[in-house]
Protein backbone atom coordinates (compact mmCIF):
# COMPACT_ATOMS: atom_id res chain seq x y z
CA UNK A 1 0.00 0.00 0.00
CA UNK A 2 2.14 2.54 -0.93
CA UNK A 3 2.45 6.23 0.04
CA UNK A 4 1.42 9.18 -2.01
CA UNK A 5 4.78 10.24 -3.17
CA UNK A 6 5.79 6.48 -4.57
CA UNK A 7 3.85 6.99 -8.06
CA UNK A 8 5.95 10.01 -8.98
CA UNK A 9 9.32 8.46 -7.89
CA UNK A 10 8.21 5.10 -10.02
CA UNK A 11 7.39 7.67 -13.02
CA UNK A 12 10.58 9.43 -12.51
CA UNK A 13 12.47 6.06 -12.06
CA UNK A 14 11.24 4.44 -15.51
CA UNK A 15 11.65 7.28 -18.12
CA UNK A 16 10.63 4.60 -20.99
CA UNK A 17 7.06 4.60 -19.99
CA UNK A 18 6.39 8.73 -19.23
CA UNK A 19 2.75 8.22 -19.62
CA UNK A 20 0.81 7.47 -16.45
CA UNK A 21 -2.72 6.55 -14.67
CA UNK A 22 -3.90 6.55 -11.84
CA UNK A 23 -6.79 7.40 -9.26
CA UNK A 24 -5.63 9.77 -6.85
CA UNK A 25 -7.08 8.52 -3.17
CA UNK A 26 -6.31 9.62 0.82
CA UNK A 27 -2.87 7.76 1.10
CA UNK A 28 -2.14 5.68 -1.93
CA UNK A 29 -3.65 5.40 -5.50
CA UNK A 30 -7.40 3.92 -5.32
CA UNK A 31 -7.17 0.44 -5.18
CA UNK A 32 -3.24 0.15 -4.96
CA UNK A 33 -3.28 0.57 -8.79
CA UNK A 34 -0.59 2.61 -11.15
CA UNK A 35 -0.34 1.95 -14.79
CA UNK A 36 2.43 3.17 -16.98
CA UNK A 37 2.92 3.17 -20.80
CA UNK A 38 4.97 4.13 -23.40
CA UNK A 39 2.39 5.84 -26.03
CA UNK A 40 -0.10 8.16 -24.81
CA UNK A 41 -2.80 7.19 -22.53
CA UNK A 42 -6.28 8.90 -23.90
CA UNK A 43 -8.51 8.33 -21.17
CA UNK A 44 -8.74 7.19 -18.36
CA UNK A 45 -11.14 5.80 -15.57
CA UNK A 46 -11.43 3.79 -12.33
CA UNK A 47 -14.35 1.09 -11.23
CA UNK A 48 -14.88 0.14 -7.47
CA UNK A 49 -15.41 -3.36 -6.80
CA UNK A 50 -18.77 -2.74 -4.72
CA UNK A 51 -18.23 -6.30 -2.98
CA UNK A 52 -14.35 -6.20 -1.34
CA UNK A 53 -15.45 -8.34 2.18
CA UNK A 54 -16.08 -7.01 5.73
CA UNK A 55 -15.08 -3.86 7.23
CA UNK A 56 -14.40 -6.17 10.88
CA UNK A 57 -12.29 -8.94 9.43
CA UNK A 58 -9.05 -9.52 7.28
CA UNK A 59 -10.78 -7.96 4.82
CA UNK A 60 -10.32 -4.43 6.19
CA UNK A 61 -7.21 -3.63 4.13
CA UNK A 62 -9.23 -4.49 0.77
CA UNK A 63 -12.39 -2.71 1.65
CA UNK A 64 -10.25 0.71 2.60
CA UNK A 65 -7.64 0.56 0.04
CA UNK A 66 -11.51 0.66 -2.66
CA UNK A 67 -10.13 -1.98 -4.87
CA UNK A 68 -11.16 -1.93 -8.59
CA UNK A 69 -9.86 -1.79 -12.18
CA UNK A 70 -7.95 1.08 -13.54
CA UNK A 71 -9.20 1.08 -17.17
CA UNK A 72 -6.79 2.76 -19.33
CA UNK A 73 -7.12 3.46 -23.62
CA UNK A 74 -4.41 4.19 -25.61
CA UNK A 75 -3.44 3.40 -29.70
CA UNK A 76 -0.88 0.87 -30.88
CA UNK A 77 -0.48 1.27 -34.73
CA UNK A 78 -3.77 2.42 -34.99
CA UNK A 79 -5.44 -0.11 -33.08
CA UNK A 80 -7.37 0.83 -29.87
CA UNK A 81 -6.01 -1.03 -26.37
CA UNK A 82 -8.02 -1.46 -23.49
CA UNK A 83 -5.81 -1.83 -20.48
CA UNK A 84 -7.52 -2.96 -17.32
CA UNK A 85 -5.45 -3.31 -14.28
CA UNK A 86 -6.55 -4.89 -11.43
CA UNK A 87 -6.16 -6.28 -8.04
CA UNK A 88 -8.79 -8.57 -6.44
CA UNK A 89 -9.88 -8.92 -2.80
CA UNK A 90 -6.95 -11.46 -0.67
CA UNK A 91 -7.84 -14.75 0.43
CA UNK A 92 -7.16 -14.92 3.42
CA UNK A 93 -7.49 -18.88 4.00
CA UNK A 94 -5.97 -19.43 0.57
CA UNK A 95 -9.63 -21.42 0.90
CA UNK A 96 -10.86 -21.23 -3.00
CA UNK A 97 -13.63 -23.71 -2.76
CA UNK A 98 -17.56 -21.90 -3.16
CA UNK A 99 -18.26 -22.33 0.48
CA UNK A 100 -15.38 -19.56 1.07
CA UNK A 101 -16.69 -16.05 1.86
CA UNK A 102 -13.00 -14.74 0.61
CA UNK A 103 -13.69 -17.14 -2.63
CA UNK A 104 -17.72 -15.50 -2.99
CA UNK A 105 -16.01 -12.24 -2.68
CA UNK A 106 -13.36 -12.84 -5.55
CA UNK A 107 -15.90 -14.09 -7.85
CA UNK A 108 -18.53 -10.98 -7.31
CA UNK A 109 -15.18 -8.79 -8.48
CA UNK A 110 -14.52 -11.38 -11.46
CA UNK A 111 -18.10 -11.34 -12.77
CA UNK A 112 -17.99 -7.74 -12.59
CA UNK A 113 -14.96 -7.38 -14.03
CA UNK A 114 -15.93 -9.79 -16.94
CA UNK A 115 -18.75 -7.43 -17.59
CA UNK A 116 -16.89 -4.57 -18.07
CA UNK A 117 -14.40 -6.81 -20.13
CA UNK A 118 -17.24 -7.30 -22.12
CA UNK A 119 -18.50 -4.10 -22.54
CA UNK A 120 -15.52 -3.07 -24.38
CA UNK A 121 -15.06 -2.13 -28.39
CA UNK A 122 -14.89 -5.59 -30.63
CA UNK A 123 -12.22 -3.95 -32.70
CA UNK A 124 -10.17 -3.33 -29.13
CA UNK A 125 -7.14 -5.05 -27.95
CA UNK A 126 -7.76 -5.87 -24.45
CA UNK A 127 -5.20 -6.84 -22.07
CA UNK A 128 -6.56 -7.45 -18.15
CA UNK A 129 -3.67 -7.96 -15.66
CA UNK A 130 -2.98 -7.85 -12.23
CA UNK A 131 -2.77 -10.01 -8.85
CA UNK A 132 -5.92 -11.78 -9.12
CA UNK A 133 -5.22 -13.83 -5.35
CA UNK A 134 -6.86 -16.52 -7.39
CA UNK A 135 -4.59 -19.55 -8.79
CA UNK A 136 -4.39 -20.54 -12.08
CA UNK A 137 -6.40 -23.58 -12.52
CA UNK A 138 -9.32 -23.24 -9.79
CA UNK A 139 -12.83 -23.20 -11.23
CA UNK A 140 -12.94 -19.34 -9.93
CA UNK A 141 -9.99 -18.90 -13.20
CA UNK A 142 -11.91 -20.98 -15.68
CA UNK A 143 -15.51 -19.52 -14.99
CA UNK A 144 -13.81 -16.15 -15.75
CA UNK A 145 -12.38 -17.36 -18.55
CA UNK A 146 -15.56 -18.34 -19.63
CA UNK A 147 -17.51 -15.84 -19.20
CA UNK A 148 -15.04 -12.73 -19.85
CA UNK A 149 -13.88 -14.57 -23.51
CA UNK A 150 -10.16 -13.56 -22.49
CA UNK A 151 -7.38 -16.37 -23.47
CA UNK A 152 -4.34 -16.59 -20.94
CA UNK A 153 -1.31 -17.20 -23.23
CA UNK A 154 0.23 -18.90 -20.23
CA UNK A 155 -3.16 -21.46 -19.72
CA UNK A 156 -1.42 -23.98 -17.72
CA UNK A 157 1.76 -22.83 -16.44
CA UNK A 158 1.85 -24.07 -13.04
CA UNK A 159 5.11 -21.86 -11.72
CA UNK A 160 4.30 -19.45 -8.51
CA UNK A 161 4.17 -15.66 -9.17
CA UNK A 162 3.98 -14.94 -5.36
CA UNK A 163 6.98 -15.47 -3.24
CA UNK A 164 5.87 -16.05 0.16
CA UNK A 165 7.44 -13.75 3.01
CA UNK A 166 9.47 -15.41 5.95
CA UNK A 167 6.84 -16.78 8.38
CA UNK A 168 4.19 -17.01 5.46
CA UNK A 169 3.40 -21.35 4.64
CA UNK A 170 5.16 -22.41 1.13
CA UNK A 171 1.76 -23.18 0.16
CA UNK A 172 0.73 -20.11 -0.66
CA UNK A 173 3.37 -19.72 -3.73
CA UNK A 174 0.87 -19.91 -6.55
CA UNK A 175 0.56 -18.40 -10.04
CA UNK A 176 -2.12 -16.06 -8.94
CA UNK A 177 -0.74 -13.07 -11.35
CA UNK A 178 -2.35 -13.15 -14.67
CA UNK A 179 -2.30 -11.11 -17.83
CA UNK A 180 -5.05 -12.02 -20.12
CA UNK A 181 -5.77 -10.63 -23.82
CA UNK A 182 -8.56 -10.71 -26.24
CA UNK A 183 -7.77 -9.70 -29.83
CA UNK A 184 -9.80 -8.51 -32.89
CA UNK A 185 -8.81 -10.44 -36.30
CA UNK A 186 -5.42 -8.71 -36.79
CA UNK A 187 -3.65 -10.12 -39.67
CA UNK A 188 -0.21 -12.36 -38.45
CA UNK A 189 -1.12 -11.84 -35.23
CA UNK A 190 1.13 -13.40 -32.87
CA UNK A 191 1.39 -13.59 -29.26
CA UNK A 192 3.47 -14.91 -26.65
CA UNK A 193 3.92 -14.61 -22.72
CA UNK A 194 6.49 -15.49 -19.86
CA UNK A 195 7.41 -14.28 -16.52
CA UNK A 196 9.40 -11.55 -15.79
CA UNK A 197 11.91 -9.95 -12.49
CA UNK A 198 11.85 -13.47 -10.96
CA UNK A 199 15.64 -12.91 -10.56
CA UNK A 200 17.42 -10.21 -7.47
CA UNK A 201 18.80 -6.88 -9.44
CA UNK A 202 21.09 -4.57 -7.76
CA UNK A 203 19.84 -2.12 -5.43
CA UNK A 204 21.35 1.53 -6.33
CA UNK A 205 23.75 2.21 -3.57
CA UNK A 206 24.45 -1.60 -2.59
CA UNK A 207 22.68 -5.14 -2.46
CA UNK A 208 20.66 -7.12 -4.48
CA UNK A 209 16.86 -8.23 -4.26
CA UNK A 210 13.55 -8.83 -5.89
CA UNK A 211 11.84 -5.53 -6.73
CA UNK A 212 8.49 -7.27 -5.40
CA UNK A 213 7.17 -10.48 -3.53
CA UNK A 214 5.51 -10.63 -6.87
CA UNK A 215 6.63 -12.03 -10.06
CA UNK A 216 5.76 -10.49 -13.06
CA UNK A 217 3.94 -11.23 -16.29
CA UNK A 218 4.62 -9.99 -19.56
CA UNK A 219 3.46 -10.17 -22.62
CA UNK A 220 4.26 -9.29 -26.66
CA UNK A 221 1.58 -9.16 -29.24
CA UNK A 222 2.51 -8.46 -32.97
CA UNK A 223 0.72 -8.19 -36.45
CA UNK A 224 1.56 -7.25 -39.68
CA UNK A 225 1.39 -3.44 -40.29
CA UNK A 226 4.22 -0.86 -39.56
CA UNK A 227 5.32 -0.58 -36.11
CA UNK A 228 2.51 -3.33 -35.04
CA UNK A 229 4.74 -4.52 -31.49
CA UNK A 230 2.52 -4.17 -28.43
CA UNK A 231 4.38 -5.22 -24.82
Amino acid sequence: MPPPAHPALIVRSLDTYPHTAHEPFVYAPKGGLLTLASAPIAAASFVLYPERGRWFAPTLADVALHKGMLISRVQAAGTPVVAINTHLSANYRGDWRETSPYARTERAQLRQLAEVVAAQPPDAIVLVMGDFNVPRGTWLYEEFLELSGLTDPLAGDERPTYRPHSGIPARYALPIDWLLYRAPPLPGLEVSADLCFDQPIPFVGSGRGFLSDHIGVQITLSWDTSDSVLQ
